[in-house]
């Protein structure tokens, strides 16, 4: 009797420990997120290298509707009008919303985004260059160093999903 006891007590306890580790991987994955813009689900979207891959693939006119995961890097200080997110490589994606349509808050540099929209890479002049750079708060110094156009992976997001 005390050996059927025993044996259900240990049963238990072992169930009772998966279930909580079920919990806990759950709640791990359960990231909460900030909506700006359209609405948007945070499944499906392609890790940052992924979307890496696809921007080395496009040329100047070309567009291509995608969503991605990525960590935000710098945000627009003067109203949040756009941010730019990691790549892999060492690159960034320069990030600007949908008919000004909606800004992010400007204190949400390396929080996990989500962003849908087309992906597509521009040639930025020198004088939108040092123009990003003022609303960056570079300093003089940083934006009189800007003298060549620069090749960007630029993305127009109708939505963001930003990790609280």
């Amino acid at each position: 009797m005390i050996k059927k006891i025993t044996l259900v007590f240990v049963a238990t306890a072992i169930f009772m420990s998966c279930e909580s580790k079920k919990e806990v991987s759950k709640e791990e994955s359960n990231v909460s997120y900030a909506k700006f813009g359209d609405s948007i689900s945070s499944e499906n979207a392609m890790t940052n290298s992924e979307m890496m891959k696809k921007f080395a693939s496009l040329k100047e006119g070309d567009t291509l509707s995608v969503k991605f995961k990525s960590s935000i890097n710098e945000v627009c200080q003067k109203k949040g009008c756009w941010m730019t997110l990691d790549l892999a490589d060492d690159k960034e994606v320069f990030v600007k919303f949908k008919d000004y349509g909606f800004f992010v808050p400007k204190n949400a540099q390396e929080k996990e985004v989500i962003v849908n929209g087309k992906a597509f890479v521009s040639i930025e002049s020198v004088d939108v260059l040092k123009h990003y750079a003022k609303d960056a708060g570079k300093s003089q110094a940083a934006i009189d160093s800007i003298t060549e156009p620069k090749v960007t992976y630029s993305f127009m997001a109708d939505g963001v999903l930003i990790a609280k």
